[in-house]
């Protein structure tokens, strides 16, 4: 059988470097068997997918350098490739289950299952009573025709193991009295992960399931559903979580997670994707920079550690060296302009400084900050704090309002503005003592162009960072 595998990101946030790891050694593996690499969008979350986002992981999986053979924007022989257009499909399949016997329609409530859930509490398990699992058919037929709401649950086996045969673990064994019987199709129609992700795959013929370990907890549920639709299921492969230095989940309150990001900031796409390959991974001995084609040629999983991937900004930026000094000048020169010495980016600077300079020399320091990295915030240690404040409270309002600007995907000056004087009034700030904090925490600097034009220009990532960053350091001079 031909190799498909696939990369499935969910559209509701920024395209996360954790997808660019996952979707390399899927691509990796395709390409090694001459197989098919399928880019799928899973938008069953309705309230948080956007198209904005879903563009925006496309775009940042083509910047890093991996393309794919069928795909949303490209088509394929199995699409749609969006799941929130597939629902036909799921609906016909989850009625074969419960003709089956092997999924069941639960009319329980929202009031009834917060009951349950708090009868259950400081149990070691807390999972679906199983009240409309004993309905028999003929009552069900007749709640679910008078219009009774309900969701359809799989029934899953109630004693014994499930066994998930993993190609890197081994078989991992999982007590049944320990799954809950999970959802599949939810009250309005809409297909939950597990059913979805299960038919899609299906139907579209993977081969190989190469996903982040976090996902193994959830394949006992999938084998189930493999077996309840008499289907052959593909092979698990879960690979290693990218870890902080501290061994925990790599996560944005630690290190930058959005690939938007590391473009920003001037990383080379074939630098930050060879060091993706060396998570967990190695091509041969000590060796650790190595081209696309030359991990292909070379790639096995039996070259994988379960050891937990660190993603370590400093090595990164020591291959990305690396690879800046490979280039020859006018490749440098080229690249600058692709970064942030494109006629792009200055059309946008150049608005909010022309009245502000008298001499072009002039235009450089007054706009250094637009092409900076981190910033340094002590010699405004204590401008940053306003008098009637403590550093923590200040740190305190830099993160909490990095935490609202992460679900803001306007970033326009109006939106912005918007934004920051909703939370101002919300932790009890006057606005204009906000905005200079803000100003300084962006800029380290006390005068700027316009704030929210500025910060418009910086863009959502070096912002929401800097202002996490200068958080952290006030956090530090308690």
């Amino acid at each position: 059988m031909s190799v498909r595998v696939r990369i499935a990101p969910s559209p509701t946030g920024d395209p996360h470097v954790g997808t660019a790891y996952v979707a390399l050694f899927n691509y990796v593996f395709a390409k090694k068997h001459g197989g098919r690499f399928i880019l799928r969008i899973e938008d069953t979350d309705r309230a948080r997918s956007t198209a904005e986002s879903e563009a925006a992981i496309l775009r940042a999986l083509r910047w890093v350098g991996l393309s794919w053979d069928e795909g949303p924007d490209i088509g394929g022989p199995c699409g749609p490739y969006r799941q929130s257009e597939r629902g036909a499909m799921y609906k016909t399949e989850v009625a074969k289950l419960v003709e089956s016997g092997a999924a069941y329609r639960c009319f329980c409530t929202a009031e009834r299952l917060e009951r349950m859930r708090a009868a259950a509490k400081g149990k070691s398990f807390v999972g679906y009573d199983g009240l409309c699992r004993g309905l028999a058919r003929a009552e069900s037929e007749r709640r679910a025709a008078a219009g009774e709401a309900f969701v359809v649950r799989l029934a899953m086996p109630k004693t014994g193991q499930t066994v998930v045969a993993d190609r890197l673990r081994g078989e991992v064994r999982f007590d049944n009295t320990q799954i809950d019987d999970q959802i599949l199709l939810k009250s309005d129609g809409f297909p939950t992960y597990h059913l979805a992700n299960v038919v899609d795959d299906h139907r579209m013929g993977i081969t190989h399931v190469i996903r982040a370990e976090e996902w193994l907890t959830s394949t006992p549920k999938h084998v189930e559903l493999y077996r309840a639709f008499d289907w052959p299921a593909p092979e698990w492969i879960h690979l290693p979580l990218l870890r902080n230095a501290d061994k925990s989940k790599i996560a944005k309150r630690k290190n930058p997670v959005s690939l938007d990001y590391y473009r920003a900031a001037g990383f080379l796409p074939e630098a930050l994707l060879n060091y993706l390959g060396t998570m967990g991974w190695s091509i041969a001995g000590d060796r650790e920079k190595f081209t696309l084609a030359e991990m292909i040629e070379a790639f096995t999983f039996d070259r994988m550690s379960l050891g937990g991937p660190v993603f370590d900004l400093v090595k990164l930026a020591a291959m990305n060296a690396d690879y800046l000094r490979a280039l020859d000048d006018d490749d440098v020169v080229s690249r600058l302009r692709q970064w942030r010495l494109g006629d792009d980016y200055l059309r946008r600077l150049v608005p909010l400084v022309r009245q502000r300079v008298q001499r072009m020399d002039e235009f450089v320091p007054m706009t250094e900050y637009f092409f900076s990295g981190d910033l340094d915030y002590a010699a405004l240690a204590q401008d940053l704090v306003p008098g009637n404040r403590t550093a923590k409270d200040v740190a305190d309002c830099l993160l909490g309002l990095v935490e609202a600007l992460d679900g803001e995907r306007d970033f326009s000056p109006a939106a912005l503005e918007a934004a920051t004087r909703a939370f101002a009034e919300k932790v009890a700030w006057e606005a204009k003592e906000l905005f200079m904090v803000v100003r300084m925490a962006a800029t380290a600097r006390k005068a700027t162009p316009p704030l929210f034009e500025t910060l418009a220009v910086l863009g959502r990532d070096v912002v929401r960072r800097r202002l996490r960053l200068c958080g952290e350091y006030l956090k530090r001079l308690r």
